[in-house]
This record gives structure tokens, sequence and C-alpha cells, in this order.
């Protein structure tokens, strides 16, 4: 599980261009599914059928592979590359970045500016904006100009790091976790006997508005759906009402955005089996793929779960392992309960 996170960080997988962790994604799912698909846009669809009739539910759980970053916007004339974001990019972190620069080679960068030394007063106490960043490659501009042109993509060098205990930090975890509970899914299914069509996709486009999510959502069908994402994790400046504690269990979200029944039937699940679980209220469209599945085609009733993590959109964003191993076997557990009559579950 730990070294699966590891290499999925690792792969470059920026909002519309996810071509390469797609295919790493594809052949991880075949290892566990009867059928993998993978459409033009990149979504991923591992798809395991149950032991039941089509009477019984499609069942389609949603994770986003991609990641947020870069895009080179200009090359100087001293060969300094000057960029922009992909997705939501914390400018306050940019600054001393490693970077990985994807042109004809993948060139090792660093995001700079002027050294204090040389700022004026006034300047070396005003934050530093992109727009007066840059990325050096430590190359001539002749060369930079052979290796590097406007539209490249540019990602951040961060490993998967393990702390204390059970906890690990990196770059994209934000939701290359949610890739490996889906992965993680499928392996609790096949201890277990369940009667619906399950589709885990590992969906595309989630950082720039959910894309992934109404395409791939579309192409399934589900009677039900389970986006999985990542949420905020408790830091000691951060207001309580907006966080979650990273070892009190995973989150399940209550909200307009959320069917009342099914999310109801599944903290049912989670007190039966005595499985730990926070509660979120979200009274507005979540940020996540929840969003678009629960309205794509004639809508579709949605459950939103959630890992706590701190440092959201940052290169060292933090996540507690333990939580992918229960959530996973918590959904599992869901699924294998959607029987003759799950219907019900749908009035409330």
């Amino acid at each position: 599980m730990k070294d699966f996170l590891k290499e999925l960080i690792e792969i470059p997988g920026v909002s519309g261009y996810e071509a390469e962790i797609a295919g790493y994604i594809a052949n991880e799912f075949r290892q566990h599914c009867d059928e993998v698909v993978t459409d033009p846009f990149y979504n991923v669809y591992g798809i395991k059928r149950g032991a039941g009739d089509k009477s019984n539910p499609k069942v389609m759980l949603a994770a986003h592979m991609d990641e947020i970053a870069l895009m080179v916007k200009d090359i100087d004339k001293s060969g300094f590359l000057r960029f922009t974001n992909i997705g939501g990019v914390d400018q306050r972190i940019l600054l001393a970045q490693e970077v990985i620069v994807h042109g004809r080679d993948k060139l090792t960068g660093i995001v700079a500016v002027m050294p204090p030394h040389l700022l004026s007063p006034e300047d070396a106490s005003r934050a530093i904006e992109m727009k007066d960043m840059y990325i050096d490659l430590g190359l001539p501009c002749e060369r930079v100009k052979e290796l590097v042109q406007v539209g490249d993509l540019i990602t951040f060098k961060s490993p998967l790091v393990s702390m204390l205990g059970s906890f690990v930090n990196g770059k994209s975890i934000d939701d290359r976790a949610g890739v490996v509970i889906l992965n993680e899914v499928m392996k609790e299914l096949d201890k277990l006997v369940y009667q619906a069509e399950v589709c885990c996709v590992a969906t595309v486009q989630e950082e720039v508005g959910t894309r992934g999510a109404i395409i791939s959502t579309y192409r399934a069908e589900p009677d039900i759906g389970i986006a999985i994402d990542v949420t905020h994790g408790d830091t000691p400046d951060a207001s309580k009402d907006d966080t979650y504690a990273m070892d009190k269990g995973i989150v399940v979200c209550k909200g307009p955005n959320m069917h009342p029944g099914l999310t109801e039937r599944f903290l049912e699940i989670a007190r039966e089996y005595r499985m730990d679980c926070q509660v979120a209220v979200s009274p507005r469209p979540t940020g996540t793929d929840a969003r678009s599945m629960q309205i794509s085609r004639a809508g579709v009733p949605t459950i939103l779960v959630e890992i706590p993590l701190r440092y959201m959109h940052t290169t060292v964003e933090t996540l507690n392992l333990d939580h992918i191993k229960s959530v996973a076997r918590l959904i599992a557990l869901f699924i294998a309960s959607l029987k003759e009559g799950w219907q019900e579950w749908l009035r409330y």
C-alpha cells in the first residue's frame, strides 16, 4: 500500500496531462479487476462484477489522479523560465522549491527570486508574487531554448517521506491516496460476497473543475456514487470548525451534495463494525468529484468520504496511512451490504 502511494506521487499526472499515470494505474487495477478500461480523457475504470443480477446496483467509486503543477509561460533572454499555475498552487510555498521541467528531457530547476540582501527594505518586507519568480535551470539561454518550450509542464520534486508512526508526507497525496484506497477496496472485496457491480474510477482534471467525474459518471451510469478525497487535518493555527483530527477516523460528509439515506446507512455500517468516523457538515456544493457525480445524467445518489490531510496543496501534504486501510474496509463492507431491497435506503 505504502509502496503504491510512493510510486504514484513520483509519476507526473498534471490536470489535463494524465496519460502516464493513467497507464500505471490501469496496470495495477488489472491485478484485481474483471475489466479495466481507459477512456480518451484517461479516466481509468476498474470493474468488478459481483454475484448478483442486473437488479442489483452499480456502484461507482471515484478518486482523482491529477495533481496541481506549473507551466512554462516564457523564456527570457538569460534562459530563466517564467511560469504560471495549473490548479490551486499556493504561491507562498514556491520559493526555493526544487522542480522538474518536462521538456525534451526532464530538467531539474529551482524556483528563485532576487536575494533579500539586494532588495530595498520595502521590497524585502512584502510577499513575493508568482509573477516575480522564475525558474533557474543552470543552463545557458541557447541550451534552455533547445530543451524547453512555452507550454511545457513543471512538477514539484518531493518524494514520499516516512514520519513517526503511520504518518507520511509528500506532494500529490491529494488525491493519489484516494487512488490507493480504490485499489485497497478491490482487495477487500475479494474477501467478501457482494451482489453489486463495482466500478472504481481514477478520475482526471478534478483540480481544474471535476471534469473527469462528469465524463466518467456519464459513461459508468451508476446507481450509487462514492467520492473519495481528502479534507483538512488539524493544525495548531487552524480553526477546529474547519479541520479534523488525524487520529480519530475518516470523515463522512453530510449536506445537500450528499444523499442523506445512503450517508446514514454508511455510518450505520461503520458503527456496526466499530470503525471510527468523524462527520463533516458541507452546506454548499463540495469541491470534490461528489459535486459532479451527484448531478450527472438524471442524478446519482452520492456519498462523500474524506481522509484528513495536513498542508493541502503543498509539497509536504501529510497523511495517516492507517486511514487508507480502514476506509477501504468500510467501503467494501458497505458495498457487501447492498442486497435486495437496497432502494429503501434512498427513502429518508
